[in-house]
């Protein structure tokens, strides 16, 4: 791909930046002019998606500079801290949402309109649509900042759903008579906000897991280290260990070799770590290798 094309993970971004604008506009507007609470909270939920989503989008840009003297290992992290950021506004908007439902509980119940139901109908459709698209390419291209705009529009169908059933139920009571559902609305939204809020939770923990360097799966590095044991020259492993660092892998790694070989076969031996490493993971971008020696009888 040209250097000068937007990579398949701008694109969804910008996408989704487009998006959150329109979808803002309808859903606050339609709920002004009817007076939808649901529609608002859930209009001003998607305003603060558009910020999460200029993270994302400038996190992403940066993500992609390569290393430089200030960052040698790369600008990997500036997706994380974004992904970390969208994780504190979802936790935002679950408050909202659940806060706003608790009033809107309380409140006598209002008449609704079928105008705020086609708009949430949208506007479910339509997260649920870009949900399925940024997901796809988050994981095609392993870019922590799509995946969190992803999972962001995931909290956004909840909150859609929400106000389809909330708006939905209060219009069949009135045609029914059921007088109970017209408390569907806020009910839904108390639930939808403890959904927003786990998503947010574990989204804040795995980008924090990731800041503070932990160290990736014991199934991978058995998979490094039964790569790297098989090159024959191999008679000792020291230490292995891998960290994330946004989209990639880095790798640091300490054996055991004969002790007589020379300062070219050691070269020779940490370029071939090197590849096989890199071979058995596409993640991994950089193998850091230290070698010890290693004596007959040890």
């Amino acid at each position: 791909m040209s250097s000068t094309q937007p990579s398949k993970s701008l694109i969804a971004i910008w996408i989704s930046l487009i998006s959150n604008i329109v979808l803002t506009l309808l859903k606050t507007g339609v709920g002004l002019a009817f007076g939808s609470s649901v529609l608002i909270a859930d209009g001003i939920h998607n305003a603060g998606d558009i910020i999460a989503t200029v993270a994302a989008l400038t996190s992403s840009m940066v993500s992609k500079k390569p290393a430089d003297d200030d960052h040698p290992y790369g600008h990997g992290k500036a997706e994380v801290v974004a992904s970390a950021f969208v994780a504190v506004i979802l936790a935002l908007a679950a408050i909202w949402i659940g806060y706003h439902s608790l009033l809107t509980l309380m409140e006598p119940a209002v008449s609704e309109s079928s105008l705020p139901l086609i708009a949430a109908v949208i506007s479910l459709l339509w997260k649920l649509a870009l949900y399925v698209y940024t997901v796809r390419i988050g994981r095609l291209e392993k870019s922590k900042s799509v995946l969190a705009t992803a999972y962001d529009h995931l909290a956004d169908v909840y909150a859609s759903l929400a106000a389809v059933l909330g708006i939905g139920l209060a219009l069949a009571g009135e045609h029914l008579g059921w007088s109970w559902t017209a408390y569907g609305d806020p009910i839904a939204g108390i639930i939808v906000s403890l959904l927003v809020l786990k998503l947010a939770v574990e989204m804040g923990k795995e980008s924090i897991d990731i800041l503070m360097e932990r160290t990736i799966s014991p199934e991978r590095l058995a998979r490094y280290e039964k790569a790297v044991f098989a090159l024959e020259p191999i008679k000792r492993m020291d230490r292995i260990r891998a960290r994330e660092h946004g989209h990639y892998i880095i790798v640091d790694i300490r054996v055991g070799i004969p002790s007589h070989y020379t300062i070219q076969q050691g070269h020779d031996i940490s370029r071939e770590i090197k590849r096989c490493i890199i071979e058995c993971d596409e993640d991994v971008i950089e193998v850091m290798v230290h070698l010890n020696p290693w004596n007959e009888g040890e």
